[in-house]
């Protein structure tokens, strides 16, 4: 989706500041996310959709000064996705205040956070930033952050299993996208990055068929595709910076093996 600057009113940037719209943009989201839960369980679902949809819009009002071309796509694809992650699987937390208010102020963090992280990559797209590896490391952990929250909740429903396979795939490609785009943050999406994206995803949505039949519990199989994830797409940002060198390939494999090990021993073979 993209917009044009011309379309927002001008007037928005000179009251308020940057860093106050990421705050109040925060706010209002997080005082959202807390109102959906004191709705009927029926009508959530429409609600966390139409929160997903303020996330988009008020990222961009708040980024909107930076953003240009592909970035109105790229830069704004995690702040719904978290949105969505986040609200998702707050449905399946226990409904007591103990546990509500500490996942708002969490996302309310979080969303802050996203949007100073979101920034600097609109910022560094034009020019050099030295807080863009800063940026990079953080945009990864949420990331994988948000992948967790979208993976349970799939994994959670107890789809079939080819459902399973195409859910993961499809929500793992945009997110793979954006976080492959902002290792070099070009002004187009290269092929490259369609063709990365689109094996990764691949990869993880047949990682979700194998789970879906792996007598694993929902958090060891969600923390499995995580890993996976961090490994393929962590090796995939170092390739694309130019900074894969053998050591990396090793620490990676590494830790791989070991979730490997703790799933296997984890598993109730027994049924």
């Amino acid at each position: 989706m993209m917009m044009s600057k011309k379309f927002i009113p001008t007037s928005f940037f000179k009251k308020i500041t940057k860093r106050q719209r990421f705050v109040a943009t925060s706010l209002l989201l997080s005082a959202g996310l807390l109102t959906i839960q004191l709705m009927n369980i029926s009508g959530r679902y429409a609600a966390i959709s139409v929160l997903i949809l303020l996330a988009y819009f008020f990222s961009a009002w708040s980024l909107a000064e930076g953003l240009n071309g592909i970035e109105w796509l790229t830069v704004l694809i995690l702040p719904a996705f978290f949105t969505a992650g986040v609200g998702l699987f707050y449905f399946l937390m226990p409904s007591t205040w103990l546990m509500r208010l500490p996942v708002v102020l969490v996302y309310g963090l979080g969303f802050y956070g996203l949007l100073l992280t979101e920034n600097i990559f609109s910022v560094a797209a034009i020019r050099t930033i030295q807080l863009l590896r800063s940026a990079q490391a953080v945009g990864f952990l949420l990331t994988l952050a948000t992948s967790f929250f979208l993976y349970n909740t799939i994994l959670a429903y107890r789809f079939d299993a080819w459902f399973n396979f195409f859910l993961i795939g499809l929500v793992s490609f945009p997110l793979t996208v954006q976080a492959l785009w902002y290792i070099n943050l070009e002004e187009k999406i290269n092929k490259r990055i369609w063709f990365y994206s689109s094996a990764i995803s691949l990869i993880l949505a047949e990682m979700a068929l194998v789970f879906s039949f792996w007598p694993v519990s929902v958090t060891v199989g969600s923390l499995a595709l995580i890993t996976t994830g961090y490994i393929i797409l962590g090796l995939v940002q170092h390739h694309l910076s130019e900074r894969l060198f053998q050591k990396t390939i090793r620490e990676y494999i590494a830790i791989g093996v070991v979730i490997l090990v703790i799933i296997f021993f984890t598993t109730h073979w027994g049924g």
